[in-house]
């Protein structure tokens, strides 16, 4: 490829700047917030910040954010109710990779395990278990996309006498359902399987579970061993990031030092990017956990909005229990790429985060409402 002139470059940048504003508006389907302003953060991309190694361990090399990172993972610990003298963690590139390394200690700690994982669980973990090489096996979901306990309960009979890896979810991809720790684990105590890990892939609502009215258990404090978050979904960050909080008696299952590096490498990849830890910081910094339940409310009132705008129409919109997630039958076509709507096999879903308004949601139902009409003269 050959070098572009001054001028095309110009142009090409420009362009592609249109390009993201104009599907920045119309983006309501997927689980990404849009409210934030780092700027003041702007002169850091001017350094190549690098969080090597373990967040928790000082390195030789000194261009990082490390300190910041320990804070953020000091706030989720804290809000995922960690034991303060047992936890440890790191800010990952995203929910995928949060969901690999919890696989990848609950299979250092029980390598003849089974992990169990329901239909509804996003699809890097079927990607992860197949790098990670571990068997498994596929559980049913219920109608509403949490995991099927009986189904659960039937297929762990089965396999007793092997250690269980379960994975669960705080907020499936397409309905945001969210299966109970608690009730795993009493599965998990009546088949008397001791040697048993949890993971809770918990991208979305692991930030807010905390708020809802009528809390499921999901926490480490519930039963999971492990937890990962998403930074860039309902937070919001221009980089894709995430965060993953176990506990450090685990963490030293895998840890080994580097000399080169001057620190431990515990983490999955060597080289971090710095600059994620100091987005999560500053946002978490100014939001603080009044922030967060803030924005959840409000985001849960858009929810409950877009609902009702739907059911008046007569389209049989629902949402699981405190989520922010709008379920209805399949879109159309063009709706769903005007829109970015997300849609798997019959249904269809809006996303009400933070950054989605109650003029974004008119918008669409006058497009629904025009296209019914249309549908309705040409037939």
């Amino acid at each position: 490829m050959t070098c572009l002139p001054h001028s095309n470059i110009k142009d090409q940048l420009e362009e592609t700047l249109k390009k993201i504003k104009e599907a920045n508006q119309l983006s309501i389907g997927y689980p990404i917030s849009k409210d934030f302003d780092y700027s003041p953060l702007f002169e850091f991309l001017n350094y190549p910040i690098n969080n090597l190694g373990d967040p928790f361990v000082d390195s030789t090399y000194k261009v990082q954010t490390r300190d910041m990172e320990r804070d953020v993972i000091d706030f989720f610990a804290h809000l995922l109710r960690a034991n303060k003298d047992d936890y440890w963690g790191y800010v990952t590139n995203g929910g995928s990779e949060s969901n690999l390394y919890g696989l990848y200690i609950a299979r250092e700690l029980y390598p003849k395990a089974m992990v169990y994982y329901s239909e509804s669980t996003h699809y890097s973990v079927k990607k992860n278990i197949q790098l990670l090489n571990i068997p498994s096996i596929v559980i049913r979901s219920n109608d509403n996309g949490e995991i099927d306990y009986d189904d659960l309960q039937n297929t762990l009979q089965y396999n007793r006498h092997l250690p269980a890896i379960i994975l669960s979810n705080f907020g499936t991809t397409m309905k945001e359902a969210k299966d109970d720790v608690s009730k795993i684990k009493s599965i998990l105590k009546k088949l008397a399987i001791q040697d048993h890990y949890i993971h809770c892939d918990a991208a979305l609502s692991g930030a807010y579970g905390a708020f809802l009215e009528n809390r499921i258990p999901f926490d480490i404090a519930d039963g999971a061993d492990s937890i990962s978050i998403s930074g860039h979904k309902f937070i919001g960050s221009p980089i894709p990031c995430g965060v993953v909080i176990t506990k450090r008696s685990l963490r030293d299952r895998v840890s080994k030092s580097v000399s080169y590096i001057g620190t431990l490498d515990t983490t999955i990849t060597g080289s971090r990017n710095g600059h994620s830890a100091l987005f999560l910081w500053y946002a978490l910094m100014h939001l603080g956990v009044d922030g967060l339940k803030s924005r959840y409310d409000n985001a849960l009132e858009v929810a409950e909005y877009c609902k009702a705008k739907l059911q008046h129409l007569g389209i049989p919109a629902w949402s699981n229990p405190g989520a922010i997630t709008v379920v209805f039958p399949k879109t159309s076509e063009a709706l769903k790429q005007k829109w970015q709507l997300a849609t798997e096999e019959h249904i269809t879903h809006i996303i009400c985060m933070s950054n989605v308004t109650k003029s974004q949601i008119d918008l669409f139902i006058e497009d629904v409402v025009l296209e019914m009409e249309n549908n309705r003269v040409l037939a």
